[in-house]
C-alpha cells in the first residue's frame, strides 16, 4: 500500500480548565457575542434616516454607526481602518506573540462556543472520547445529532444576525420568516451558516494550522523578547527529566535535591489545548497563545503546592536569564505608525465638511461665443448635503473678473437631508477680462442658513479659444 501524502486527522477533545486566563477568554467571548448579535437591534434616534445604530445601507449608498453617516466618498476610512488594525496586529504579536488568535479570532470566539455545546450535550472529554469510539447506537444518535443541531441553530443566527447588519433588523427579520426578503439575504445567511458551521465545528484546529495565514507569516514578527506561551524546561526537566510523585519526591525542593524536574507529566496541558500540542516541545506554529496550558499547568502546581509558572508567558531571552526589551525599535515603528494613522483617520472624521461639491466641465463643446462677443463655459454641479437637516445653499464664483454666473431662474438650493442634487451652471466672460485661454477660478457654496455654516470652494478652468485672445 503506498504511503499517504497527508497526514490522517487526530481528533481533539479539549478538556475543560478553570483559572485566569480562562476566565479572560470567556469575559471577552461573552462580550463578543453580547456586541455581535444585540447591536443589530439597537435604536439610534435620527432626525432623519435609519433608526437603528449601525446600518450597512446598500442601496442608499450609506453607512450609519452611530451619529457618524458614513458615504461612498468617503470610502478611503475604510483603507484607514485596514492599516490600523493590520499594524495594531503587527504590534501587539511583536510583543505577545499571538494573542490576537487566542482571545479574540472569530475562529477561536466561535470554537469556543461549539466546544462548550460538544461537552454540554456529550460530556467532560473522556466520556467524548469513550463516545467516539463507541458503536452507533440509540444514544451516540441523540448525542451527536442533538450537538449538530446546536452547533447549526448557532451557525443560523450568526449568518442571520450578518445579514441584519445590511437592513432594518426588525423589517429584516419579518421579510426573512414571510419569504419576502431578497435573495441576496437568504445567500448571505446560508453562507455564513455552512461556513461556521463547517470552520467552527468540523475544521476547528485545522483552520488555525493549515487554512490561516496568520500561523505562517507570524515568524517574521517575532524575535527573543517576544512574549510566548513557554514551558520552563531547566525546572521542569533538570538534569533527570519528568517523574510522577513517588516518595522522595513529593515536594519541589526534594525534585531539586534529586535532579528530578517539577512537572509530573500528568498531560494535562496538552488535554486543554484547542490545538493537540505539547507545549513542553517548545514553541510550535499550531500554538495560538489562549494559555489554557497556564491554567492547567497552575491548576496541579497549586493542587500538590509547587510554585506556579512552570508554563507561563515569557520571552526566550527571559528563559536564558537576560533581560528583555518589549519596546524595540520594530514595535515602536508599529505603533507609530499606527497611531499617526488614528490620527489622521481621527482628523479626517473630524474636520469633514457637511457639503461635498463636485464640478465637471462640459466638454462638447468647451466654449461658446455668445451674439454679443462674450464667451461662455458650462459646468455640471453635483451638491451632496451629508447633513441630518434640510440646508438651503447658494453657488458663486470667484477669481474670475466680470464673470456672470447664469443657473437659470434661481439663485438659491434648498436640499432635504442627507439628499444631493445636480445643477447645471453657465459662467460668461467678456473676452477682454481674461489673458490667458485657460483661467483659474473657484466655485464656492454656502449655506445661507446662520444656525447651520459652511461654505466650500472647487477649483475650476474657464476656457478661452487661442485665436479670440488673438483678436482681442
Amino acid at each position: 500500500m503506498p504511503e499517504s501524502l497527508y497526514q490522517e486527522r487526530i481528533e481533539i477533545f479539549p478538556r475543560s480548565v478553570t483559572g485566569r486566563y480562562r476566565s479572560i477568554k470567556t469575559g471577552i467571548l461573552i462580550f463578543a457575542y453580547t456586541v455581535y448579535f444585540l447591536l443589530p437591534w439597537l435604536r439610534w434616534e435620527r432626525e432623519v434616516g435609519s433608526t437603528q445604530a449601525v446600518l450597512f445601507d446598500i442601496e442608499g449608498r450609506r453607512f450609519y454607526i452611530f451619529d457618524l453617516v458614513v458615504y461612498a466618498q468617503d470610502i478611503f476610512w475604510l483603507a484607514g481602518l485596514l492599516v490600523i488594525a493590520a499594524f495594531l496586529l503587527f504590534f501587539v504579536t511583536g510583543l505577545a506573540g499571538r494573542v490576537f488568535c487566542g482571545y479574540f479570532c472569530f475562529q477561536t470566539l466561535w470554537t469556543d462556543v461549539f466546544i462548550f455545546i460538544e461537552r454540554l450535550v456529550q460530556g467532560e472529554r473522556n466520556a467524548r472520547m469513550k463516545l467516539h469510539k463507541a458503536a452507533w447506537s440509540n444514544n451516540k444518535i441523540f448525542k451527536i445529532g442533538l450537538t449538530h443541531f446546536l452547533w447549526v441553530l448557532v451557525a443560523f443566527f450568526t449568518g442571520l444576525s450578518f445579514t441584519l447588519y445590511w437592513g432594518n433588523a426588525p423589517d429584516l427579520m419579518i421579510q426573512m420568516l414571510t419569504g419576502d426578503a431578497p435573495f441576496a439575504a437568504y445567500a448571505t445567511t446560508l453562507f455564513l451558516t455552512l461556513t461556521t458551521y463547517v470552520m467552527a465545528g468540523l475544521a476547528r484546529e485545522q483552520v488555525c494550522t493549515y487554512m490561516c495565514p496568520y500561523a505562517r507569516f507570524q515568524a517574521v514578527m517575532f524575535d527573543s523578547d517576544t512574549l510566548i506561551v513557554a514551558y520552563d524546561e531547566k525546572r521542569g526537566e533538570r538534569e533527570l527529566g519528568r517523574k510522577k510523585p513517588a516518595k522522595g519526591l513529593m515536594t519541589s525542593a526534594e525534585r531539586d535535591n534529586a535532579s528530578v524536574g517539577d512537572c509530573i507529566d500528568c498531560g494535562y496541558c496538552v488535554q486543554v489545548c484547542p490545538t493537540g500540542i505539547d507545549i513542553r516541545n517548545g514553541m510550535q506554529y499550531q500554538c495560538i497563545s489562549c494559555a489554557l496550558c497556564i491554567d492547567a499547568c497552575n491548576t496541579i502546581m497549586t493542587s500538590i503546592k509547587f510554585p506556579e509558572g512552570l508554563i507561563k508567558y515569557s520571552s526566550e531571552h527571559a528563559l536564558e536569564g537576560k533581560k528583555t526589551r518589549l519596546f524595540k525599535a520594530k514595535n515602536i515603528g508599529y505603533a507609530a505608525v499606527m497611531l499617526l494613522t488614528v490620527a489622521l483617520l481621527i482628523w479626517s472624521i473630524a474636520t469633514r465638511s457637511d457639503i461635498e461639491m463636485l464640478v465637471q466641465q462640459v466638454r462638447q463643446p468647451l466654449s461658446v461665443t455668445l451674439s454679443d462677443g462674450s464667451i461662455q463655459n458650462r459646468y455640471d454641479i453635483k451638491i451632496n448635503n451629508k447633513t441630518t437637516k434640510p440646508v438651503k445653499y447658494r453657488i458663486s464664483i470667484e477669481g474670475l473678473d466680470g464673470a456672470e454666473l447664469d443657473m437659470g431662474h434661481f439663485t438659491e438650493i434648498s436640499l432635504a437631508a442627507e439628499h444631493s442634487v445636480k445643477v447645471n451652471a453657465k459662467v460668461r466672460v467678456s473676452p477682454g477680462n481674461v489673458s490667458q485661454s485657460r483661467t483659474k477660478f473657484n466655485f464656492v457654496i454656502d449655506s445661507v442658513d446662520s444656525k447651520i455654516k459652511h461654505k466650500v470652494s472647487q477649483q475650476n478652468i474657464f476656457y478661452v479659444p487661442e485665436k479670440q485672445l488673438i483678436q482681442k
